[in-house]
């Protein structure tokens, strides 16, 4: 391992490891003992698809919040990605971005969409792997909701943006760890704030979507509202297509 790497594999509050729940995780999986390659997989794997797409309390929360809620949306998953991964060894760090709210239409119903910022802050993880960082950001939405997404909108194969999803084919978005890069949400990105070894700083600078009493709307109601919706798309599916909601990224 470089030196240099050091500072993509410790721990600090958001990234909290060292947690008796985060080890047991680690240690009952077996993460440890796999090759980087297949660690990463597995790793990847269980972020997608074992904690569901969904609103959090806050961004900040550290990865062992994340893991209790069993939920999680593009930064709060991806802080449990990143400390997993370091957890066996393993360098990763965050490149922070915002997005345009559109592509969250569907997964924010139409009545809550006034209150959603226009530009939302976002994050994907940066892996090192054989002296090459690859960008994960396919983990943000579990298979189980993406299946119901595509199954109402199975024809389409060209730019769609909606329900949390912005990719340029829908029927087969790069969300699957090949070793190579993969995405769900990158066609709707706004601005781009770069890189950081940690997720402590990049919130710490950008802070969060929402303040004040938006925030508190958010973190005590509204979030429990997205949730439910989320949670009846993944159970029952979309309702009636409409394609007046659903266009290019922006």
């Amino acid at each position: 391992m470089n030196l240099d790497d050091r500072e993509y594999l410790i721990p600090t509050r958001m990234l909290d490891y060292q947690h008796p729940q985060m080890q047991k995780l680690v240690e009952g999986r077996g993460w440890r003992k796999l090759a980087p390659f297949d660690a990463i997989g597995a790793i990847y794997a269980f972020v997608r698809d074992e904690i569901r797409f969904g609103y959090n309390r806050d961004d900040s929360i550290p990865a062992s919040a994340v893991l209790t809620d069993g939920y999680g949306q593009c930064n709060t998953k991806g802080t449990l990605l990143m400390a997993l991964l370091r957890a066996v060894g393993i360098p990763a760090r965050i490149h922070g971005f915002t997005i345009y709210n559109e592509l969250q239409r569907g997964a924010i119903p139409n009545y809550l969409m006034p209150l959603a910022p226009e530009r939302i802050i976002h994050s994907w993880v940066e892996v090192l792997l054989e002296k090459q960082w690859i960008n994960l950001e396919g983990y943000i939405i579990d298979r189980d909701y993406l299946d119901q997404v595509q199954r109402t909108f199975a024809d389409q194969c060209d730019e769609f943006s909606g329900y949390g999803v912005a990719t340029t084919c829908l029927k087969r978005p790069q969300v699957d760890w090949s070793g190579k890069d993969t995405y769900i949400q990158k066609e709707g990105i706004a601005d781009d704030y770069g890189v950081f070894a940690q997720p402590d700083e990049f919130y710490q600078k950008y802070g969060s979507n929402l303040s004040g009493l938006k925030r508190r709307l958010f973190r005590y109601l509204l979030r429990h509202l997205l949730n439910w919706n989320v949670d009846r798309i993944r159970r029952k599916g979309l309702p009636v297509r409409k394609t007046t909601s659903i266009g290019s990224t922006h």
